[in-house]
């Protein structure tokens, strides 16, 4: 498709489009973590209800992500996209007005289905959009937008649920959707890619693995880690995530081609971001729930007071890509990464059953600022580890890791709670917190270890671009 082509739909319009659904997308990454108390009170549910109420989004969400991409390829980006929107419009209303726990949960796996499909074409639909000389610009709102959502999350989540009901963190999404899927089929201007077959059986080996290891992971602390069905998750989930492994080294159009792991820059940053989402997705599951059941704070109080964590991207970011710059991305990346598991680690041994907020604010500080170091260099890394032609897959591929962390990060650091504590008290509470924190800071740790092993920004591009000695420009990848 021509340049003068994709204009005709608009840049401004494809912008605001593409910008709020991501903005949808992200925010429901996090916006129930605060309301889980109110819907635990309301709907009932054991502790492993409360996780798929979260990891249910995140998990289809991860697995279908780069399918979603591909069907968007094959058959319209711009018609996918509305099915997509549509898909999860329809799936935020089913979940506002589920009767119970169990229907919230398969409204929310759909949520994260039709999320999948629409939030990979945003950037594609934007890059056809707009110039080559703007799309800097572009991006960069792009990525500010969804990085508010995922500061705001909690926040907007406590607000809605304290002030109305838990209710309408769902029917949010619904004026919204309804709003964008006429401006989208109106204002954006339809693109498609190579035309390459879809991956069916890759798709379904990763989405079928995944989904046995986290079912394992979240049903071990119920049912035992000796129970049939626990065993029977890990075990055949390991052994389809080895065989979607073995396909695709073998598959002519994979959904993700192995070979890239063959980079040191590509392996290192996505190991990195993968434990990264694992230690922080877990700890704000517990930390936010910490706040309400044991310390007593309001939903929005809670989710005000974790701004420190949460929001701090949106201030320190400009501040991390301009030492990202002048330093090369992975000293930023790795002191973040570090000063994440700093954090972690300092708020386990602060936690009490009384604690006062005072003793909390310098660990969510540290955390937010080791999450802001994270966030506005590893982006770059990705994409400056493989060519230009193979940016497309490598931010899908890194977008999907973080999410199956975030999902895998929510069941391991429950399992721990679960394991050492329990809701009967705040002490028996913060005896869970406890060692689950630990465990999240030593993960996010070993973030920074793989981050290390990233080579230098000039090894690095030379790598990623043998043919060419100038660098690979930045494409913005939530």
């Amino acid at each position: 498709m021509s340049e003068q082509t994709a204009r005709r739909g608009g840049a401004a319009w494809a912008l605001v489009i593409t910008s709020v659904a991501g903005f949808m997308a992200a925010l429901d990454n996090l916006v129930v973590t605060t309301a889980l108390p109110s819907i635990r009170e309301d709907l009932g549910g054991a502790l492993h209800d409360l996780e798929w109420t979260v990891s249910a989004y995140t998990l289809t969400f991860a697995v279908l992500l780069m399918f979603g991409a591909a069907l968007g390829d094959r058959f319209g980006r711009r018609r996918l996209f509305g099915a997509g929107l549509a898909v999860f419009t329809g799936a935020s209303a089913a979940a506002a007005m589920a009767p119970g726990i169990d229907s919230l949960i398969a409204a929310r796996a759909v949520q994260g289905a039709g999320a999948a499909v629409m939030m990979p074409l945003t950037l594609t639909l934007l890059t056809a959009a707009v110039p080559v000389a703007k799309r800097g610009m572009a991006y960069g709102i792009w990525g500010a937008v969804n990085g508010l959502a995922v500061a705001s999350g909690p926040l907007v989540g406590g607000t809605l649920t304290e002030h109305i009901s838990w209710q309408w963190i769902f029917w949010l999404n619904v004026p919204l959707g309804l709003a964008l899927l006429p401006l989208a089929r109106l204002r954006l201007a339809e693109s498609h890619g190579t035309g390459a077959p879809l991956d069916i059986p890759g798709t379904l080996l990763a989405s079928g693995g995944l989904f046995g290891i986290v079912y394992g992971l979240v049903r071990g602390p119920a049912d035992g880690w000796t129970g049939s069905l626990v065993l029977t998750g890990l075990f055949a989930g390991s052994a389809l995530l080895a065989g979607f492994v073995l396909y695709s080294t073998r598959a002519a159009n994979p959904m993700l081609p192995m070979r890239l792991f063959r980079s040191r820059a590509f392996s290192g940053i996505n190991a990195a971001s993968l434990l990264m989402f694992l230690g922080m997705f877990g700890s704000i599951f517990l930390l936010s729930q910490y706040m309400q059941g044991v310390l007593g704070y309001s939903p929005t109080e809670a989710g005000l007071r974790m701004l420190p964590w949460t929001g701090m991207p949106m201030l320190v970011a400009p501040v991390a890509g301009i030492l990202a710059d002048r330093v090369g991305g992975r000293p930023v990346v790795a002191a973040g990464l570090f000063l994440q598991a700093l954090g972690l680690g300092y708020m386990s041994v602060v936690a009490t059953a009384d604690a006062s907020y005072v003793s909390q604010l310098p660990a969510l500080i540290i955390s937010g600022v080791g999450m802001a170091l994270f966030f506005a260099p590893a982006s770059h890394l990705v994409m400056s580890s493989v060519r230009p032609q193979e940016q497309g897959i490598a931010s899908g591929a890194n977008n999907a890791l973080r999410e199956v962390g975030g999902a895998l990060g929510i069941a391991v650091m429950a399992s721990i709670f679960a394991a050492q504590g329990g809701y009967e008290t705040g002490q028996t509470f913060v005896d869970g917190m406890r060692p689950a924190l630990v465990v999240g800071s030593a993960v996010v740790a070993l973030a920074g270890i793989a981050a290390l092993l990233i080579p230098t920004r000039r090894r690095t591009e030379r790598q990623a671009t043998p043919s060419a000695p100038a660098p690979v420009l930045e494409t913005a990848a939530h």
